[in-house]
């Protein structure tokens, strides 16, 4: 069964899509829940700035799924669960599918799944389980139609920065980005590399396979709308941003100013005067 009915519901016509995430709640880390202690309200401010995609948990997706009539964005459905985001890590570390995650999928009206593919140095056996759960994600993906976003994550020690810090080298990134590919991602979601001005290799890597890029932790404005347009310029395909757009003071600003980025080509300097000039 082909998955372009939903990834055309994901992607514009030129190709282009603008994720918001506000999953973080499903990781039992106390310091991801600023800005979405509410998440009915979280969801409603989200929905208002209307990017391409919101990406939930099963248990929260009621906030975006409830909402009547056709115009709101679509749903992206978190698959699994992780314990590595603490700045401490736990004994036993784990990354655990839902039950049934595409047929929750399905119910719910998602135009694609997100898993994991974690990699930490020294836990081979977490690394071991990602590819079990994308492997098998990628079987029941095909059955139902079902757009597999897979997400090459690799991390620091926590003892070199304390917990839930990217490592931004290129060769580390664009391998496990390939390694995604290969297991049958129709898109990746992955993180900048530590000089964006060689992220082109990122996507040559994806081998035609979109590659959204993630926004990370909290960054000025200046900051995370100058990266943004120079990721696309490289040929990202789009961006999934949660802590930029829903703990920033102005989230339908900063969502207005980023789809013009990713839809319109619009520059920094443009994209901050939107931001500017839009009210909370």
């Amino acid at each position: 069964m082909s998955v372009n009915p939903r990834l055309n519901r994901m992607f514009s016509a030129q190709g282009k899509c603008f994720d918001v995430a506000i999953d973080h709640g499903f990781f039992n880390e106390y310091s991801f829940h600023a800005g979405i202690e509410n998440m009915k309200q979280a969801v409603d401010t989200i929905v208002r700035a209307n990017p391409d995609c919101i990406q939930l948990s099963a248990g929260q997706a009621r906030h975006l799924q409830e909402i009547p009539g056709k115009n709101k964005p679509a749903l992206v459905l978190r698959t699994d669960a992780a314990n590595i985001y603490g700045a401490e890590l736990p004994r036993s570390l784990f990354s655990e599918l839902i039950d049934r995650p595409i047929e929750q999928a399905v119910a719910l009206d998602a135009v694609a799944v997100c898993v994991n593919l974690l990699l930490l140095p020294g836990q081979p056996e977490l690394h071991h389980q990602c590819v079990r759960n994308v492997a098998k994600l990628k079987t029941e993906c095909e059955k139902y139609g079902m757009p597999l976003m897979v997400e090459p994550l690799v991390m620091l020690p926590n003892n070199e920065k304390g917990g839930y810090m990217v490592d931004g080298d290129i060769k580390k990134i664009t391998a496990l980005v390939r390694q995604g590919v290969e297991l049958g991602a129709d898109v990746i979601k992955a993180d900048p590399c530590d000089d964006v001005t060689e992220y082109h290799r990122v996507i040559e890597v994806a081998s035609g396979i979109p590659v959204l890029v993630r926004g990370g932790g909290r960054a000025s404005d200046e900051e995370i709308v100058s990266r943004t347009v120079e990721l696309m310029n490289q040929g990202a395909a789009g961006i999934v941003y949660g802590r930029n757009v829903i703990q920033h003071p102005n989230p339908k600003g900063m969502t207005d100013a980023l789809m013009a980025v990713v839809h319109h080509g619009a520059s920094a300097e443009q994209a901050l005067k939107l931001l500017e000039g839009v009210e909370a």
